[in-house]
């Protein structure tokens, strides 16, 4: 570490204004010195300090199958699992095994797909937590669209702002914020789907679980692909988008 040290010339120095105290002017002299030292120091040089002080657990290192997409790597032990209970629906008490929850979003991806969802497209979960979260959450890394998500309660231009941002082109909500988002939808060609009761004009999530799994789309996925856009909450400003890649969450699962 280094250390400073101050004379009686440094309360003179020219940077530092005369008519302080001099107990005043000997901190802005250690301040005008820590910040010169800091500016003319050798950016290599301090990297090379800077990794001498990496602490390293001595916990063994993990291995991340980070080459996977995230539904393979989210399933790769399901013939172990499978039988075991993966999400229960609090309000009704259903539960979905691991192996159901799999066999629904391969649904999800093939229903998608039919209406028109393509390959790297966004979609807005505009949901509490709920089943139809995680199936559609899981079906995007299958199609290898995007997933944003956004509350609920918001009003429809903090929604809107990030609809647009996104450029989304599907809406999964509730029924009872359907009318809020009408208007944007038929204006921006955004098409919104219900998970609960059905809603005019509006498509069903249950019409999806209907579509055969085996015609779910065979894309081609890179690890660095975009699976979930999360958005900023605007405390410092405009709304942004923060871009999860499938590597980056795996990785972030696995630490």
């Amino acid at each position: 570490m280094s250390s400073f040290f101050f004379s009686q010339s440094d309360v003179n120095n020219p940077r530092i204004p005369t008519n302080l105290k001099p107990e005043l002017s000997l901190s802005l002299s250690f301040f005008v010195k820590l910040v010169s030292i800091t500016t003319l120091a050798d950016p290599v040089e301090i990297a090379t300090k800077q990794k001498e002080f990496i602490y390293r657990l001595k916990l063994p290192d993990i291995y991340i199958l980070n080459h996977l997409p995230l539904h393979s790597y989210f399933f790769k032990n399901i013939s172990q699992f499978g039988s075991q209970p993966c999400l229960i629906n609090s309000v009704t008490g259903e539960t979905y095994t691991y192996t159901e929850v799999e066999l629904m979003s391969k649904k999800v991806a093939a229903g998608l797909d039919k209406l028109g969802i393509q390959q790297g497209q966004v979609i807005i979960l505009l949901l509490p937590n709920s089943p139809e979260f995680v199936f559609t959450f899981l079906d995007a890394s299958y199609h290898d669209a995007t997933n944003t998500t956004t509350n609920p309660f918001y009003t429809l231009v903090d929604i809107a702002k990030q609809a647009k941002a996104s450029n989304a082109r599907l809406i999964i909500t509730q029924a009872c914020h359907v009318e809020k988002l009408r208007e944007f939808s038929k204006e921006n060609d955004v098409k919104i789907m219900t998970t609960d009761s059905p809603s005019n004009g509006c498509l069903h999530f249950f019409e999806l679980t209907h579509f055969d799994e085996s015609e779910m789309p065979m894309v081609k996925i890179h690890p660095d692909d975009v699976v979930i856009l999360p958005y900023s909450s605007r405390i410092t400003g405009l709304l942004k988008g923060v871009m999860l890649t499938q590597r980056g969450v795996i990785t972030s699962v696995a630490q």
